[in-house]
């Protein structure tokens, strides 16, 4: 701000020499005028190279499976309010407080986005706030823990193999990895080995222990539903914050597909881009009732800006209220029963072919695959889907050794949910992943040995009396062929043709 503040008062007071404005005549005006037709000019003409890149995602979007759980299609209407003229604007602070002028529109656009964002979870704004300026999910949650604990208290978040993120304490034998564990001290709690669900009463026996300031739940890679009632048990047994981090699951929650973190957390976290389908950004939600913390908002407030950011994304802020919008409409919530169903649908196809989910199957939008009694690692699978134009990643499992190389791949159904599909098509799919895993198994056995760029090799170069290459071919053929069948969500794909740089076989 006091950069930009120098930086007006300079334009402002040092002036070129006299000759120049002498000199100022029609031609100058031309010119002056020209320097500036690059603003007015569409992006295919002013950056062809960035609009060719925009294209080629667009086609691959178009002709393959987006099956990463964090990941959505947003609508038309998201994108255009997200390349909105609100990108602008420079609305450091809160509406009626901000460190700039001409925010009036500003103003207006937060507060609606703040009241969209409590009517979404069906919230009373005498009891709840929201802060809507998170850039991420991730900053939103170190804005949280800033405004919750000090530096060096202790929390507990659910662990990474377990299901667990990275902004929840993680950490590993040789490195603190993220901030939440930098600079707090952090300690995961579990799942059972024998059911992989939450381990509710190690967690209690952990806090008793342990006396975390702040228990976090919330996950992303967990595919059942929270008891948030024993959560708040231990919690206030132990004097501890509850926080909610419901990235994953917000837009299942808003349609209430699932149990509410609002009835017993004190704040809630959530990003706006997963099933919320929205823009990529996050919320923080916060009790406002609370005797022993009259000044949560105040807290998460300032934690938000100026602890932890600047000015906020406006563009954003607007394409969030959009989103929010949507989700109130009766519409949402049959498409979050449908991701539900498509999750239960994809889950009991991979059973029926023996292999071997975590949990055993979902309750919510993903589907965690142990791969490990195949002999096969995530990261493979995810490079054979990727020839395939089947998109998903590689994911850690539970009682894998390390994270770093994980034995399961993590699905999630929101995406594809949004391209029109349901439970029969789904079953489509889930026939393309088992029929990519068994030729990861062929593959593996040509490649002669268990290493990754041996296993790549055999993938994409056709070797002489091997099988794998060609398979991979015709496999890629045919999910391409299902994937072209659908609308793409914010494109008119009518007359959408390849762009130049993409190589198809």
């Amino acid at each position: 701000m006091l950069r930009g503040l120098t930086r007006s008062l300079t334009r402002t007071f040092i002036f070129p020499p006299r000759p120049i404005f002498h000199s100022f005549n029609s031609r100058t005006m031309a010119s002056a005028v020209d320097f500036n037709k690059i603003l007015y000019a569409p992006l295919a003409e002013s950056d062809p190279e960035v609009k060719n890149i925009i294209d080629k995602e667009t086609w691959r979007q178009l002709n393959g499976l987006e099956l990463i759980a964090s990941e959505n299609l947003t609508s038309l209407s998201v994108m255009e309010a997200n390349g909105s003229i609100f990108t602008n604007k420079y609305s450091e602070g809160l509406p009626g407080a901000r460190y700039y002028g001409g925010n009036e529109y500003v103003d207006e656009l937060e507060n609606l986005c703040r009241e969209r964002a409590l009517k979404a979870f069906n919230l009373n704004p005498a009891k709840w706030g929201v802060n809507v300026q998170p850039y991420s999910g991730s900053t939103a949650n170190f804005a949280a823990l800033t405004a919750l604990i000090q530096p060096q208290d202790r929390l507990m978040g659910l662990g990474l193999p377990d299901g667990g993120h990275l902004t929840h304490g993680y950490y590993t034998a040789k490195k603190k990895m993220t901030a939440s564990s930098i600079y707090f001290q952090s300690f995961p709690y579990a799942i059972t080995p024998e059911s992989n669900l939450i381990d509710y009463a190690g967690l209690a026996a952990q806090a008793k222990i342990f006396k975390p300031r702040l228990i976090i739940c919330g996950a992303s890679a967990y595919p059942r539903d929270w008891d948030y009632a024993e959560l708040k048990k231990t919690a206030e047994k132990e004097g501890a914050w509850l926080l909610c981090d419901m990235a994953h699951t917000s837009g299942l929650i808003a349609a209430q597909e699932l149990n509410s973190p609002f009835d017993y957390c004190d704040v809630v976290t959530t990003t706006t881009h997963k099933t919320l389908r929205g823009p990529r950004a996050g919320l923080i939600f916060f009790r406002k009732d609370l005797e022993n913390a009259k000044d949560l908002e105040k807290r998460v407030n300032e934690a938000v800006f100026p602890a932890c950011q600047g000015g906020p994304h406006n563009n954003t802020i607007a394409a969030v209220a959009t989103a929010l919008r949507q989700v109130a409409d009766p519409s949402f919530k049959a498409y979050a029963k449908q991701v539900v169903a498509n999750a239960r649908a994809l889950a009991s196809t991979l059973l029926e072919h023996g292999y071997k989910l975590q949990t055993g199957g979902t309750d919510n939008h993903l589907v965690l695959w142990d791969l490990r009694p195949l002999g096969l690692t995530g990261s493979k699978v995810e490079k054979v889907c990727d020839l395939m134009g089947i998109t998903i990643n590689k994911n850690a499992v539970s009682g894998d050794a390390s994270a770093q190389v994980p034995g399961g791949i993590r699905l999630g159904t929101s995406a594809l949910t949004s391209r029109n599909m349901t439970e029969a098509d789904i079953k489509v799919v889930a026939d393309f992943l088992h029929r990519t895993v068994q030729l990861s198994l062929l593959l593996q056995k040509e490649a002669g040995t268990k290493m990754l760029k041996d296993f790549v090799r055999v993938a994409t170069t056709q070797e002489e009396g091997k099988q794998g290459f060609v398979q991979v071919k015709q496999l890629r053929d045919e999910v391409r062929a299902f994937a072209r069948k659908w609308p793409l969500p914010g494109v008119d794909t009518t007359d959408f043709q390849k762009p130049a740089g993409i190589e198809e076989d």
